[in-house]
């Protein structure tokens, strides 16, 4: 029987995606680097919140987020686990509504206001419309989210970030697929004065071939399209029935596109 084995778009076993909360002015100047450097962002924003004066205003998504994701963060950024269900489903439904009217999609992330998530909030969201949400910390690894709806990412940018960067680009072994996940704030850059840290980073980073650049969903939406995936008894061949080409190896062989819609034999 052939062994198959599951790849990111173009054949890739390893992938990079940023994760950015609050939706602050600083998110232009980051959102800049990200594009000058071939790296895709998920960026999570308070929709209550835009009259802050620190905020981009709610006009800017479409272009400033453009080939980037919006997500959610809550509408006012309460600590939900404290707040009753309702609250907190409104909460997310209303910033959903609010954001989807700016990104003409439908917006199915979100991370956890002050990292704060109970059981119960956990079990509803995909009730909301919600695919993933991310927690707070650092990982310090490269696996792949067991639960997306506490996903963990690998480090926090003021934790060991080249350090990590180095370890992530060092890993060959392509029997196994690899998430390099970074996280944090745009103003923290200014706090801390170390926006060349990010530079550094995304130019570490940018143009490997064995690299897949993504945003938080597209990550998602490429496991579950493998997942959809309809393979024969004998794994003689298989039929992809989503919309998006699907990419796996077989027996170590050289990567197959699996084409929307497509049956090719293995």
């Amino acid at each position: 029987m052939n062994r198959v084995y599951c790849c990111f778009p173009g054949g890739k076993h390893k992938a990079l995606t940023m994760s950015y909360d609050d939706g602050r002015t600083q998110d232009r100047r980051l959102v800049q680097i990200f594009n000058e450097n071939g790296i895709k962002g998920t960026f999570h924003l308070n929709s209550g919140l835009f009259d802050r004066g620190d905020r981009v205003m709610p006009e800017e998504i479409p272009a400033l987020y453009k080939g980037h994701e919006v997500a959610c963060h809550t509408v006012t950024h309460p600590t939900i686990a404290r707040c009753p269900l309702p609250e907190v489903a409104q909460e997310v439904l209303e910033d959903r509504k609010t954001l989807e009217k700016y990104t003409g999609y439908p917006v199915r992330g979100l991370s956890y206001p002050n990292g704060s998530v109970s059981r119960d909030i956990e079990n509803l969201l995909p009730a909301l419309g919600i695919r993933y949400s991310r927690v707070v910390g650092s990982s310090d690894s490269f696996a792949l989210p067991e639960n997306p709806y506490r996903w963990q990412a690998t480090c926090h940018h003021n934790h060991r970030l080249l350090e990590l960067g180095e370890q992530f680009l060092s890993l060959f072994k392509k029997q196994y697929l690899y998430l390099m996940y970074v996280w944090g704030h745009s103003y923290e850059f200014d706090d801390k004065g170390n926006w060349e840290l990010m530079e550094s980073f995304c130019r570490q980073m940018s143009g490997k071939e064995d690299i897949w650049y993504c945003t938080n969903i597209e990550f998602l939406d490429c496991m579950d399209d493998f997942n959809r995936l309809q393979f024969a008894a004998d794994n003689s061949f298989v039929y992809n029935p989503n919309a998006r080409d699907c990419w796996i190896s077989v027996s170590d062989g050289a990567p197959i596109c699996i084409p929307a819609g497509g049956i090719v034999r293995l």
